[in-house]
């Protein structure tokens, strides 16, 4: 089926587009003010400043016109917000989060991490892009859709006394605070909620973006799980000098097995990973090629410096549709203060794995297990944690209406064709969220690879956050007419 899409007027032309920007210092202001609450919710000395953030988002929803509510999963507070406008019109539920990455200050440049600094068009500061900003995204994406429809008062405030004053769809909105550390209890909190929660469509907003003024929609995202090998060797550290070509090395050990998890041309070669992967479609793998992607240009906004994995794939394969594990740290001996000269007693490493469809995390968990086992050298103890209850699946983006809409409304928004069609590389609650409530999942994000989520100097690409509002609230009214 062909969908007519409207041609793209600049995001500055269109009143939604010149509302955002007469009003673009106070959404600046907002998102500053916000990130200034470091909510980092894997420390617990700052549990209260996770709070405190929920707690101001709820105030900033509450402004918009929105009721609220803190909803506790686990020990983490989630912000859900709602606006039921009528309910023979399709439900919205958006997801987001609050809660935001640890911050080494020593290693940042620009500013202090919760000092947020306004620089060459980008905003500095944790979370200022994951996802803090993506949020205030919504708020101004759903001020500016209010004033399109003729209810929003010049200063930018809802105009709660004209019936006008409503959105086109009825809007959920569910914020957790403990993203970044899993979602752990975010099912439960799910299950918990189900009917309040309830929708006809789900919109994801913690994903990344293709460009800057060439935006691409984002169909899929990759699930993922972590995983722990620790490896022991003497009872405890013992000199080396004692010792040494005698004594079991944990650190050689770990280092043996994590090597084998890769050929020498990049390949994951853990055995049956690749046994459930499905296949690219040939409409996919259409889609991925369409998309102008230039390695150079590609190297230089990641600041990778090299492309590696298998060659016998497109980057964007291994991007998107490909799984991939990773090391993500390593720690033996002494990592920091003068050596010991000791033959370490312990050694661990930490392990990111990325699955595609077909893949599920329970079966990938299994081989694992095996794999280390089978790779493990004689005279050693070790142990294996993966948190299959924190892990996460897959997901693809049906098509239908709901895609068909979200196309429209990023093309209004962007004020330019979409680039073509993407995937997300991290993970997130996506299959989650669409199973629970059996509806499809669209994802629109604000954040741009160049925005350094999880390292120094995060910040936030000021025009793509106003495009990126302008097509949420494009994208409300283009939901209106979605079949129930």
């Amino acid at each position: 089926m062909t969908t007519t899409v409207p041609t793209p007027t600049t995001a500055e032309e269109s009143g939604i587009g010149r509302f955002l920007d007469d009003h673009r210092e106070a959404m600046l202001g907002q998102l500053e003010h916000w990130v200034r609450i470091p909510s980092v919710a894997s420390q617990p000395e700052r549990s209260l400043d996770v709070e405190r953030s929920a707690r101001w988002l709820a105030a900033a929803m509450r402004e918009v016109g929105m009721r609220t509510e803190i909803l506790w999963a686990g020990p983490a507070p989630a912000v859900y917000g709602e606006w039921i406008v009528d309910p023979e019109k399709p439900t919205v539920l958006v997801y987001s989060h609050h809660d935001v990455r640890h911050a080494k200050p020593e290693e940042w440049v620009e500013t202090d991490p919760f000092q947020p600094v306004l620089r060459d068009e980008r905003l500095y500061g944790r979370g200022a892009s994951d996802a803090k900003g993506q949020v205030i995204a919504h708020l101004w994406g759903l001020r500016a859709h209010l004033a399109d429809r003729g209810s929003v008062t010049d200063d930018g405030e809802s105009d709660a006394a004209d019936d006008a004053a409503v959105p086109a769809v009825n809007l959920k909105y569910i914020v957790e605070g403990e993203e970044e550390l899993g979602s752990e209890h975010f099912a439960a909190l799910l299950d918990q909620e189900r009917e309040r929660l309830a929708c006809d469509v789900i919109v994801f907003s913690d994903t990344l973006q293709w460009k800057q003024g060439n935006p691409a929609v984002v169909t899929s995202m990759r699930g993922m799980t972590g995983a722990t090998l620790t490896v022991t060797g003497p009872a405890r550290d013992v000199h080396s000098g004692a010792v040494s070509g005698a004594a079991p090395n944990p650190s050689h050990a770990l280092v043996r097995v994590l090597a084998a998890l890769h050929d020498d041309a990049g390949r994951v070669t853990l055995p049956g990973f690749h046994d459930d992967v499905e296949e690219l479609t040939d409409e996919r793998r259409a889609e991925l090629e369409a998309l102008p992607f230039d390695t150079d240009v590609w190297l230089e906004r990641t600041e990778t410096r090299s492309v590696v994995g298998d060659p016998d794939r497109t980057v964007e394969e291994r991007l998107w549709a490909r799984p991939a594990i990773e090391v993500l740290t390593l720690l033996a001996g002494d990592p920091t203060g003068f050596p010991r000269a000791v033959i370490p007693r312990e050694a661990t490493a930490t392990l990111s794995i990325r699955t595609v469809p077909g893949q599920r995390v329970e079966r990938v968990a299994e081989q694992l297990r095996q794999f280390v086992a089978a790779q493990m050298p004689e005279g050693y103890d070790y142990e294996v944690a993966i948190p299959e209850e924190t892990g996460q699946d897959p997901y693809v983006t049906p098509t239908g209406p709901a895609l068909d809409a979200l196309v429209r409304a990023m093309e209004r928004g962007h004020g330019a064709p979409t680039a073509g069609r993407m995937g997300n590389a991290g993970g997130g609650p996506a299959e989650l969220l669409g199973r629970v409530f059996d509806a499809p999942v669209l994802f629109i994000g604000t954040g741009l690879p160049e925005d350094h989520w999880h390292s120094s100097d995060e910040s936030i690409d000021v025009r793509t956050l106003l495009d990126g509002a302008a097509s949420i609230a494009h994208l409300w009214s283009e939901l209106a007419d979605l079949p129930r």
